[in-house]
């Protein structure tokens, strides 16, 4: 009996494990797939928010902005990898994009903890206008595509 449980949980760690390492060569994004507005809002719906809501926006759209902006000439969705764009999936190149997501990941961690400590000073207009002005240029991404296509 001990010995059934013993190789069960070997086999357990050893599936684990296979399974954990096909995840890491799995091909990444360029664009997080955390990339995402969930809703795009008017002045009339923002101006009813708290100013703790209108901040965690605020932060929001600056996120996707930073995850999204610097690749547009490469793609503007999430979900796209380097394989689908034709560049190879070799180490260098995993390197390239391992240190850019690093590099991104530490920009966002120090702007988010500077929004959190200085935007509640905020006036509660400014938040709600550069809410919007961001939404703006989301949106205009969309353009960007229809551009892009022709």
């Amino acid at each position: 009996m001990k010995s059934k449980i013993f190789i069960l949980s070997i086999l357990f760690f050893l599936t684990t494990g296979a399974i954990s390492a096909q995840a890491k060569n799995a091909p990444r994004s360029i664009i997080s797939t955390t990339a995402l507005i969930r809703k795009y809002h008017d002045q009339k719906e923002l101006s009813g928010m708290q100013k703790g809501e209108l901040l965690e926006l605020y932060i929001e759209r600056i996120k996707v902005l930073v995850k999204t902006l610097p690749y547009i000439a490469l793609v503007t969705k999430p979900g796209v990898t380097m394989s689908d764009l034709g560049i190879p999936d070799d180490s260098e190149h995993k390197k390239v994009l391992d240190a850019q997501a690093l590099g991104t990941t530490t920009f966002l961690d120090t702007t988010v903890e500077f929004q959190r400590k200085m935007m509640p000073y905020s006036d509660k207009g400014n938040l709600i206008a550069a809410i919007l002005f961001y939404e703006n240029t989301l949106k205009s991404l969309h353009e960007f595509n229809e551009l892009n296509e022709m």
